[in-house]
């Protein structure tokens, strides 16, 4: 089995999907320009793609619990050529949002089976790793995919990088059929099994801390072509660079990261969150100049990809039996994150308050999942010290009645 050609074909994957999800923030002004509307309403086109993520994902996991997973990953990057197809056609907003929507939904299954997958083929103690390396190709995509289909969209159009993104979709459909092994399904998996999870509060907590979180470095991202215009002075053509730059960070973030994760994952959590939070606080405060703008979004991309991997770690090992759920999950809640940052950025725009009020918007919302990390780490030793204390009960009623029952 040839480890690094499956991890390659994943990864390539991965990058069709982060180009297609995040070239939309560097193309608002074009696809507003198209349409004849506002930046902020062009905006919807990112939302309704993170619904999508957030619909399909749980959705592909639960219907397709007992199918080979190799074929699921197939299949997933055809529709993910589809929705693409229909989002370069679309000739109305109204159906650019459906194409968004169904784009999104092969998304969060894709990158959640995929995780699972890659987690198999190593030793338990490198699956930080193995998770990172298939999000490699979301970094990727960030460093080099975005910044290309951005720079093409302002020369030749918009619709020639969903274009592309369609074209690498069938390319890595190919490549899952030739390079990924077929893996064994998880022993009693089923639909019922799958779902049963979700009553877990240890998976709501991780979910919503992503949910949460999350949205604080979307509030920023999803309007990183105004930043850079309109608050630090530069032209458009700045703009793929600064989303180079972003996607450097997370490269960075997903090749050095899963060391932090296979270690503590959820220190990894905590240690994210709080530097998301220290890092907007300095990107909003020094937005007007663009050095500080540059190091600030390549610090965000770094940190952020690291907490992506530690909580698809965590939801796995919250779920240790629907691993394919838990880890799709994880997708829905950062494009929860993903549309609920890009619409409370953009309230606080309309509202008048500036681009750099995404910042704010963005220290909220980390601080807010911060709250909801801690608070499950006290629900989980809570847990335990009831566990042990009914486990020492147990014992001592067991040696009790040991000795009432011996002979006189």
């Amino acid at each position: 089995m040839n480890t690094t050609r499956a991890m390659t074909a994943l990864a390539l994957g991965g990058f069709g999907i982060g180009t297609t999800e995040f070239a939309t923030m560097g193309l608002l002004p074009q696809i507003a320009e198209t349409f004849k509307i506002p930046d902020y309403e062009a905006g919807h086109a990112i939302s309704l793609y993170a619904a999508g993520v957030v619909v399909g994902a749980p959705l592909i996991a639960v219907l397709g619990a007992k199918l080979p997973r190799k074929g699921m990953l197939i299949g997933l990057m055809l529709a993910v050529a589809l929705g693409n197809g229909l989002s370069a056609a679309a000739q109305d907003k109204t159906l650019l949002l459906v194409a968004r929507f169904v784009a999104g939904l092969p998304h969060g299954a894709f990158f959640g089976i995929a995780a699972v997958v890659a987690a198999m083929l190593v030793a338990p103690e490198r699956r930080g790793t193995a998770v990172a390396r298939v999000m490699v190709g979301l970094t990727v995509a960030n460093l080099v995919g975005v910044p290309l289909a951005t720079a093409a969209g302002q020369q030749i159009g918009w619709r020639t990088a969903y274009l592309a993104v369609a074209v690498i979709a069938l390319v890595t459909a190919a490549a899952i059929a030739a390079w990924v092994p077929r893996v064994p399904k998880v022993e009693g998996a089923s639909m019922k099994g799958e779902v049963r999870a979700f009553g877990r509060p240890t998976v709501w907590f991780a979910i919503f801390t992503g949910m949460i979180g999350f949205g604080g470095m979307f509030a920023v991202y999803s309007y990183v072509a105004p930043l850079t215009t309109e608050v630090a002075g530069l032209p458009a053509s700045a703009v793929p660079w600064m989303l180079a730059v972003f996607g450097l960070g997370m490269t960075l973030g997903a090749t050095f990261g899963g060391r932090f994760v296979d270690r503590s994952a959820m220190g990894s959590v905590f240690g994210g969150l709080v530097a998301v939070c220290l890092i907007l606080v300095l990107f909003g405060l020094t937005a007007t100049v663009p050095a500080f703008m540059f190091f600030f979004l390549f610090l965000l991309g770094f940190v952020v990809q690291i907490l992506a991997a530690a909580l698809q770690i965590r939801l796995m090992d919250a779920s240790p039996d629907a691993p394919s759920l838990a880890s799709s999950s994880n997708h829905s809640s950062l494009n929860v994150a993903n549309g609920a940052g890009a619409w409370l950025g953009g309230l606080a725009i309309a509202a008048g308050w500036g681009y750099t009020s995404t910042a704010w918007v963005g220290v909220a919302l980390s601080l807010a999942g911060l709250a909801i990390a801690l608070a499950s780490v006290a629900y989980e030793r809570r847990a335990l010290t009831r566990e042990t204390t009914n486990q020492t009960m147990a014992m001592a009623s067991a040696a009790s009645t040991a000795v009432e029952t011996q002979p006189r």
